[in-house]
């Protein structure tokens, strides 16, 4: 059976200057993929984390710097960025204009900050 998850219905969340809005998961009726909308304003900057599986942002406006393994890079509008499971990133918006993206990962992925226990995203379940 197919779902539906409307902008006014998803769940919304706050992070570390990022705001998400969770779309498909395992709550919400899929089994085998988390997606979610991730916006940032400027200023904005993650933790360094890593996670349990893969994880690819999409780049729908603005742009973001990202730090994996230790290399910088910069992601664009129209570009996407796949981060390896157990790599160390974390992503920043620099720029003067927020950036939204989408972002996935396999269901039942996890996060791990420095040498914390494993954690869902809430965003993600």
């Amino acid at each position: 059976m197919a779902t539906l998850i409307t902008a006014d219905t998803a769940p919304r969340f706050g992070q570390d200057g990022f705001s998400m809005v969770g779309l498909a998961a395992p709550s919400r009726g899929c089994a085998t993929v988390s997606t979610w909308r991730i916006t940032a304003q400027p200023g904005a900057q993650s933790p360094t984390h890593r996670l349990t599986s893969d994880e690819v942002f999409v780049l729908l406006a603005g742009e973001l710097t990202a730090t994996v393994d230790g290399a910088e890079m910069t992601v664009r509008a129209g570009d996407s960025l796949s981060v390896p499971p157990g790599v160390d990133f974390s992503l920043a918006n620099r720029g003067a204009a927020p950036f939204e993206a989408v972002a996935c990962m396999a269901a039942g992925g996890m996060a791990l900050v420095g040498d914390g226990a494993p954690f869902p995203p809430p965003w993600a379940v």
